[in-house]
């Protein structure tokens, strides 16, 4: 069976149940639409348990943007050579902006884990597709974490780049592909449709998979070969 989800940030407790609930096994395939890391109190120990699973596919979200960035930058060993501008104003800001966005727990994680850990958790982080087209059974589909700006049925998902696929809106008013379907995180549901906070939004071709639970709520995980949802409070 096929599984999506998105937005874990950091609720390892979450994860582990939906996984559970779902029944995931050797034989199934997840794909994880982004917003792993921050916010939640583990969020490098779902990257460490993602990571060994060869069934689990991982879709870059603005956190791991981010995080990879920043954390990538402050593994740098400083020397006399690098230190001046090593960081420079701009990754300060970013580095503010991100430990205020819930970036902090990830930091603290990262920091207790040991020089070769760290470098298998960067190398992971790297390996995050920014987007993936699926066939299952009579259904395509195209997962992204964020949206598809100035979109085009016509543009190749390859013209997007990274910054643009994990942080644009994505205008659920708008059936996007007329054959496939655009399944997104990143912007609650709450936000999308009255009453729809906490489940999965499932409209004009769209599938929005963010119920929350990166402040708290619920985590939701949609199977694609018919459609069945399931949540974790």
């Amino acid at each position: 069976m096929t599984y999506v989800m998105s937005d874990l940030h950091g609720r390892y407790g979450q994860y582990v149940k939906m996984l559970e609930k779902i029944g995931f096994s050797d034989g199934d395939e997840l794909y994880v639409l982004g917003d792993v890391v921050d916010r939640g109190s583990e969020p490098i120990r779902i990257l460490m348990d993602m990571s060994v699973r060869p069934n689990v596919y991982p879709i870059l979200g603005n956190h791991e943007y981010m995080a990879e960035y920043l954390l990538t930058k402050l593994s740098v060993e400083i020397t006399d050579d690098n230190a001046e501008g090593h960081l420079t104003a701009e990754d300060l800001s970013a580095l503010a902006g991100w430990l205020t966005d819930g970036g902090q727990t990830t930091l603290e994680g990262f920091r207790r884990l040991t020089p070769d850990e760290r470098e298998g958790i960067l190398e992971y982080l790297a390996e995050f597709s920014p987007y993936e087209e699926l066939t299952v059974g009579r259904n395509r589909f195209v997962l992204v974490h964020g949206g598809l700006p100035d979109f085009d049925p016509a543009r190749p998902l390859w013209d997007y780049d990274e910054y643009e696929l994990t942080t644009t809106r994505t205008d659920y008013t708008r059936r996007y592909y007329p054959d496939r379907y655009l399944v997104t995180g990143h912007t609650p549901t709450g936000l999308i449709a009255p009453g729809c906070g906490g489940r999965i939004f499932r409209q004009n071709g769209h599938v929005a998979l963010d119920c929350g639970n990166g402040w708290g709520g619920t985590l939701g995980c949609l199977r694609l070969e018919d459609f069945e949802e399931f949540y974790v409070e």
